[in-house]
């Protein structure tokens, strides 16, 4: 359900340039939603040509280590992530936002 929220947001966002034909999106690996989903829920929402990529996460670790961390699990509303070095929690740098990357207007 909290597709819809942030597609709803999504669309609100768009709408303020002006008519919208088409719109692309990018949704971090570590975002609390699957890109397809979003996709799916967009295309549902609006006539718009939809395109959503997935974009890669990066953390930094009290270890020592900045990189792409180890996806443990990942669900329809969370991912859960550690370091691939020593296992324990990193802190995120980048890849868990959804970012409105383009808006074609007519």
């Amino acid at each position: 359900m909290h597709e819809t929220i942030i597609a709803e947001q999504l669309i609100r966002d768009a709408e303020k340039h002006g008519k919208v034909k088409s719109i692309a999106v990018n949704v971090g690996e570590l975002a609390p939603i699957h890109s397809h989903d979003l996709e799916k829920t967009l295309k549902g929402m609006t006539k718009w040509h939809i395109t959503v990529t997935d974009g890669t996460a990066r953390v930094k670790c009290k270890c020592g280590y900045i990189g792409r961390p180890n996806i443990t699990e990942r669900a329809h509303d969370f991912v859960l992530f550690d370091c691939p070095k020593c296992r324990k929690i990193p802190k995120v740098v980048s890849g868990d936002e959804i970012i409105l990357k383009e808006v074609t207007v007519e």
